[in-house]
């Protein structure tokens, strides 16, 4: 560590570099400018004739260049007024490059004294299914078998996981005790699955619903957690006579959602880092930019941290779970599975469903009686029928939130809940964004019981074939005395 006045004097020293490599800049500029006007833009010269003012391409190229000056004018205000605006920008960009450069060798410099663990691409282990068009889907089956199963879940993941996450850590023996089915697959392009040419939302419910036909489930539980809610949310508004209910862990929403407040809108971005903001708005203006930082963290083939990647803020009882090495073993064989196939597409398309327009709104998915219509007929059939008939999803939504979360503020559960007030939200004191869900027996224990009561096991064939059976005599035998009271 520095003292102060070591601290004084490095920092005097690093001014009059500056200082330094901003003259040389300067005069290198005008060197620079100089030999063009002698040699290249002179009115003989090659370029003048065929780019110049009066040439073919100048005429046509003259007129969108000078609207576009024009609305960039005003960053001429902040120059000194002697200074001529092209020699001042051209020297201030040539300053930002030298100054960029500098940080890139330092930081390669620095990073080089670091043990990097390199990306380790293992053979395909996944279990497959085909899609109508052609695709393969990647899945991982974990608990009871199909015959046995009294609930099924299926859970999408999230940003850089796949199939291998679900509910990281849960046990077999937790799902044989509650009789649990659990499905977890690869989203398009990520771990063995094929990509989707047009991936949206809705086509991320139809897949689901694709892999629960595949695998002979007809009515299922959907879990999302973190960024992987949006799939879960476009369940729940796509395929939900497909689903027995919905619970999330942290969920994300569209941080740019128009039914949000102002109000809530800033008590959410206020929790997140300038880089995290500035990837959201590239991924919302400028998805294709994403791919330049991605291969840089991620997809450059070494193991990195999840906050460092990310640009995430973590709470005390995040960064110590990070600490662990069952945790970390963990984390980055599923990044391993994630980036399998060094692809920046599927990332940069997930980013963009995440901040986008969703093609629907959590509003619709609000349990409320259906409007009745003006229509003469359909106002004579609502006479005669006595059962209402509701919009949204009529199946239960449990929210766990950790209050102690800044990657997912618990501003943005708050803001669910304004919007569905019959999901059940669980806050969780003290709790971050990965604490309760990761490897925690005692937390997977309390959702199982919270979801399906107390714990049954896994059907019994026989048991149900018997009681099916006995059912039917019964029913048999009422018949017959009817038909010898009646005689």
């Amino acid at each position: 560590m520095m003292n102060r006045g070591e601290w004084v004097k490095f920092k005097e020293c690093a001014r009059e570099f500056m200082v330094g490599v901003a003259e040389m800049t300067v005069e290198l500029g005008k060197g620079c400018r100089d030999i063009v006007k002698q040699s290249l833009v002179n009115e003989d010269s090659y370029i003048v004739k065929n780019l110049g003012r009066d040439s073919y391409i100048g005429k046509r190229v003259r007129e969108p260049c000078a609207k576009l000056l024009a609305k960039l004018s005003f960053f001429n205000q902040f120059l000194p007024e002697d200074k001529d605006p092209l020699h001042a920008w051209s020297v201030i960009f040539l300053v930002s490059l030298v100054a960029f450069l500098a940080l890139y060798v330092n930081v390669e410099h620095n990073s080089g004294a670091v043990l990097v663990k390199q990306v380790f691409v293992h053979p395909p282990s996944a279990s497959r299914v085909v899609l109508p068009d052609g695709r393969f889907m990647a899945y991982k089956e974990q608990g009871v078998s199909a015959d046995k199963a009294r609930f099924s879940i299926i859970a999408p993941h999230s940003f850089l996981s796949s199939r291998l996450a679900g509910i990281p850590g849960v046990k077999t023996s937790l799902l044989e005790e509650f009789g649990v089915r659990l499905l977890t697959y690869d989203l398009p392009g990520f771990g063995e699955s094929d990509p989707h040419p047009k991936r949206n939302l809705e086509s991320s419910a139809a897949d689901m619903a694709l892999l629960a036909d595949a695998l002979g489930v007809a009515k299922f539980w959907v879990v999302g957690y973190s960024s992987g809610s949006k799939h879960t949310w476009a369940a729940l508004r796509y395929i939900p006579d497909r689903l027995e209910g919905a619970a999330m862990f942290a969920p994300m929403v569209n941080p740019y959602d128009p039914i949000m407040t102002k109000e809530e809108r800033r008590r959410t971005w206020n929790k997140w880092t300038r880089k995290r903001k500035f990837m959201y708005f590239l991924a919302r203006r400028l998805p294709r930019l994403l791919a330049f930082f991605y291969k840089r963290s991620f997809l450059s083939g070494k193991h990195g941290q999840i906050d460092k990647w990310l640009s995430l803020s973590l709470g005390k009882r995040d960064k110590a779970l990070m600490e662990d090495p069952i945790y970390e073993e963990f984390w980055q064989r599923d990044v391993e599975e994630s980036i399998r196939q060094r692809n920046a597409k599927p990332f940069v398309e997930e980013a963009a469903l995440q901040v986008t327009n969703w093609g629907f709104s959590l509003s619709e998915l609000k349990l409320q009686k259906r409007k009745k219509s003006s229509d003469v007929l359909n106002w004579l059939k609502s006479m005669f029928t006595e059962n209402e008939e509701y919009t949204g999803f009529l199946g239960p939504i449990h929210i766990w939130q950790g209050m102690d979360d800044k990657v997912v503020p618990p501003t943005m559960t708050d803001f669910v809940h304004r919007v569905l007030p019959g999901a059940a939200v669980h806050k969780l004191p003290y709790e971050g964004h990965f604490t309760y869900i990761y490897f925690c027996h005692e937390c997977h224990r309390q959702i199982f019981t919270t979801l399906f009561g107390t714990p049954q096991g896994p059907l019994s064939i026989s048991l149900e074939v018997d009681q099916t059976l006995e059912v039917n005599i019964e029913q048999q035998e009422v018949v017959n005395d009817g038909d010898y009271a009646t005689n």
